[in-house]
């Protein structure tokens, strides 16, 4: 979710005139004198070089398009374009730009040379982890369940020219690792074991078992006959003739020649540049200047203060036993696995929504008007997926969508269910999301971008909010908020103490279990997602803690003024932001009130 930095290329007539004064070292204003401008033209060409970033906001012109985004070419163009929109809006004069601009300036000087310094790392020469990358992507588009429409024929025939477009990025990549190779920026062994099952998946023998099938199972009834047959055929000839064979070369790869050549460490800091490229990686996904000693520090602090709590919780509820006992109990006893059904899962979200509506009128003044649901996650992924939320299309056309994977419902534990809920639906992610792409007053690079550490940290601080909310009234519910608090506590200190310390993947499951009620399973695939994405497992705790430091700093300097609704709309209002960027902004707001 890179998976949350969103944000693409200048219009075709003055792109080539713009890349030569690049080259040249010229300057690169082009006429636009407001920033206004500035940002409009940077998103419409963001789109040109970023097609996925427009189909996910139902912008379909480059549905057709999928750039081989690992290329050197690729690469040269991202670094021609930063530079000139860098370039650009600091040719302003920003002392004349109202609140609201200097806001834009500010996120988008700062987006700009983070993407700018992103670059210098070779990032490309691993294109393939287990949890993140184009062959995992394309699977979700090509389904039939994912971003990519399959409404119209030419929604169809898009997606075929995408599959040509997979096929060269395959081959790229190959390249690529092989480079990595032998520069040593290659993947711990660990990864590339979990990367294998997956790509074996996708090679089938009959066209009509692959994922990519899904679309054609679900032909729209109003298609002429001719056209049903026409499409059939297309598809069944696509996955025989490229999609199999591109996976089965992918996998065959990495089990032949890339497998040997993995790495043993767990940590990023082993690849060449490592330590750069984590402090790197540190600020991108915290949004601060924090170093990975300080995160580590901080995780620490955390685990401490969380388990002091969940003792608290054991003990009051009358628990014989020690804390790991009681972890065990919570995540076995048939007590907290009430459910016979699916639908009585979904049931118990939507009753939750209903138990916290009279008080979420009380925290917040602003709500969103796009329309919300709780879904179960699709079958062909719900076995590998976690809970989650898909923002609504900023057209109406597609709701917000909280999805709950559940593989056997007499075997789903409830306790986490109201924390998970704040988190992953409301007031979590879908108000902050949703309001965020209702204001039309943001520009787009804004209004359609975020930023992990404000997202993330929005979410979790949300979770905080359960008491005020009328939940939390279960000791157990709240236990299991408590354990969705620990689990991010956690993350600081595994990922900064692999990627940092030269810690092992097996030192940070140990410290997992000895702090987690996950299982093993769970815990082990939480770990090496961290292993696969240094770094992006830090923002969700950075950003909850800023946010409660903020409203603490104005509850008290403010006394009788502080508002909690009115704190709570001003930190939303403005949209995803770096956390630096937001207590500028918030201090501003609290000296006004």
């Amino acid at each position: 979710m890179k998976k949350l930095t969103y944000l693409c290329l200048l219009l075709v007539f003055t792109w080539a005139c713009n890349q030569k004064q690049q080259e040249s070292g010229a300057g690169t204003t082009t006429g636009n004198n407001n920033l206004d401008q500035i940002l409009k033209n940077y998103y419409e060409d963001r789109l040109k070089l970023f097609p996925l970033e427009a189909t996910a906001i139902a912008d379909h012109r480059y549905d057709d398009q999928l750039p081989n985004d690992i290329s050197v070419a690729h690469r040269t163009k991202l670094k021609n374009f930063y530079n000139q929109y860098l370039n650009e809006v600091q040719s302003l004069d920003s002392a004349t730009l109202n609140d609201q601009e200097k806001l834009s300036y500010q996120i988008f000087k700062r987006d700009m040379q983070l993407n700018l310094e992103q670059l210098t790392f070779p990032e490309h020469l691993m294109p393939i982890n287990q949890f993140y990358s184009l062959p995992i992507t394309l699977g979700q588009l090509g389904s039939g369940a994912g971003i990519h429409p399959f409404k119209t024929v030419k929604d169809y025939e898009n997606f075929i020219k995408r599959i040509a477009g997979f096929e060269v990025w395959a081959d790229t990549a190959i390249a690529n690792m092989r480079r990595g190779m032998q520069t040593g920026w290659v993947l711990p062994k660990a990864l590339t074991q979990k990367v294998l099952p997956q790509f074996a998946a996708m090679v089938v023998t009959d066209p009509k078992k692959s994922l990519f099938y899904g679309p054609i199972n679900n032909l729209p009834k109003d298609f002429s006959d001719a056209d049903k047959k026409k499409i059939t055929a297309a598809y069944a000839e696509a996955i025989e003739t490229k999609v199999t064979p591109t996976y089965k070369k992918l996998h065959d790869f990495l089990q032949t020649e890339y497998l040997p050549k993995s790495r043993s460490s767990s940590g990023i800091q082993a690849v060449p540049n490592g330590d750069k490229y984590y402090n790197y990686l540190v600020r991108y996904y915290t949004t601060t200047t924090q170093t990975p000693e300080q995160i580590f520090e901080i995780g620490q602090q955390e685990v401490k203060r969380i388990r002091a709590e969940m003792e608290q919780v054991k003990n009051q509820v009358g628990f014989k036993g020690d804390l790991k006992a009681f972890f065990e109990y919570v995540k076995s006893d048939k007590r907290f696995m009430p459910y016979k059904t699916d639908a009585e899962v979904l049931a118990g979200y939507n009753q939750i929504h209903e138990r916290m509506q009279p008080q979420l009128k009380k925290l917040f003044g602003q709500v969103p008007n796009s329309k919300f649901e709780v879904r179960q996650t699709e079958a062909f992924r719900e076995a590998s997926a976690s809970a989650e939320y898909n923002s609504p299309a900023p057209d109406g056309s597609r709701p917000g969508i909280f999805y709950v994977p559940i593989l056997e419902p007499t075997q789903y534990n409830s306790t986490r269910m109201e924390s998970l809920f704040l988190h992953e639906a409301i007031p979590g992610h879908h108000y902050q999301i949703s309001l965020q792409q209702e204001n039309e007053d943001l520009p787009q690079f804004r209004r359609f971008g975020g930023y992990g550490a404000y997202v993330e940290g929005w979410a979790l601080y949300t979770e905080s909010l359960g008491k005020e909310l009328g939940l939390y009234t279960d000791p157990y519910q709240y236990f299991g908020r408590l354990g969705a608090e620990m689990h991010r506590a956690v993350r600081l200190v595994v990922d900064a103490g692999m990627h940092s310390k030269g810690w092992t993947r097996e030192q940070a499951i140990q410290f997992s279990k000895d702090n987690e009620a996950l299982s093993e399973e769970g815990i082990i695939a939480e770990i090496e997602r961290y292993m696969a994405i240094p770094g992006q497992a830090l923002s969700y705790k950075t950003g909850e803690l800023k946010i409660k430091e903020l409203r603490q700093k104005y509850t008290q300097e403010l006394g009788s003024k502080f508002n909690l609704s009115n704190f709570h709309d001003a930190v939303l209002q403005d949209g995803s932001m770096p956390l630096q960027v937001l207590e500028t902004k918030m201090n501003a707001w609290a000296a006004k009130q």
